[in-house]
């Protein structure tokens, strides 16, 4: 057995897992891997970049360019045009991110699940009652980026933003050894509600992208500023954007997670079960018909 085997065995193991990731400083950790992710020295970067494709199946095949500045740089990479064809189908949504499906199904009154048997409240994770009652009994998708993956978020259809709400908060792990130990953990971690209303048919779509250890930052090109653990602006942010099906809305500074949510009538659609991967552009949610 190699020692990378052996110390992705070892890292693999969820007590250890669970230890190195949410048992140090988490904010501090953060705060620390912003700053050195962007050094552009090159023994660096190269050295960053390589102990990262070591432990992960990171492909950068599909980057627009080869070289990159930093290791941050290479997190937020761009694809190649094409690399993500977008479904045209107006009666459904597309995924915004690629990821892995985690939860997903209909909401039970308010009531959805981080992860088989540890249900949360939606007024938790979204803050505002109008939201709530709008997606009761409705459907949601959480969609979970690895570190590997492509990083930046798409509209799932033609849309408008009109607004942004920004909660602090922590930055525990989300990966699903912290879900199944760390109750609410999407209503404890750092996380934006970005409120989209479809063009065409005036549905409210929002993405929750939530923050975690390592990424507490968020992008969003419509938005000069950068909502990350040093933000104190107002919570609520006005906003006046448009947005076709597949058009470039931001990105997570590393990768974390996005919970799509849609009102009553929506369907998944049948390739979107738990576990399963999915890309940007392929279908996620069907219209009411």
């Amino acid at each position: 057995m190699t020692l990378r085997s052996l110390i992705t065995k070892a890292v693999q193991q969820e007590d250890l897992n669970f230890l190195i990731t949410n048992r140090i400083p988490r904010r501090l950790a953060t705060q620390f891997m912003g700053w050195f992710s962007q050094i552009e020295q090159p023994f660096v970067r190269d050295v960053s970049i390589a102990i990262w494709r070591l432990f992960s199946d990171l492909d950068l095949r599909e980057a627009k360019k080869s070289q990159f500045k930093s290791l941050h740089d290479c997190f937020i990479r761009e694809l190649k045009d094409g690399a993500r064809p977008i479904d045209p189908d107006p009666g459904v949504l597309v995924s915004p991110c690629d990821a892995i499906v985690g939860a997903c199904g209909m909401i039970k009154g308010t009531e959805l699940m981080q992860i088989k048997g540890f249900p949360y409240a939606l007024q938790d994770l979204l803050g505002d009652p109008d939201l709530v009652d709008l997606y009761r009994d409705g459907r949601y998708v959480t969609l979970r980026l690895t570190s590997s993956m492509y990083h930046r978020f798409h509209a799932p259809g033609d849309c408008h933003v009109e607004q942004v709400t920004y909660i602090a908060g922590d930055t525990w792990n989300v990966n699903p050894i912290a879900l199944k130990r760390i109750e609410k953990l999407f209503c404890k971690n750092e996380r934006a509600v970005i409120q989209t209303r479809l063009t065409a048919t005036g549905y409210l779509i929002s993405l929750v992208p939530v923050a975690a250890i390592l990424v507490a930052s968020i992008r969003l090109r419509f938005l000069k500023i950068q909502l990350n653990l040093s933000y104190r602006g107002p919570n609520v942010i006005p906003c006046n954007a448009s947005f076709r099906r597949g058009e470039e809305m931001g990105w997570f500074q590393h990768g974390s997670t996005i919970i799509v949510f849609a009102p009553d009538g929506f369907t998944l659609c049948d390739s979107v079960q738990e576990g399963t991967i999915i890309r940007v552009g392929q279908p996620l949610m069907r219209l009411p018909s």
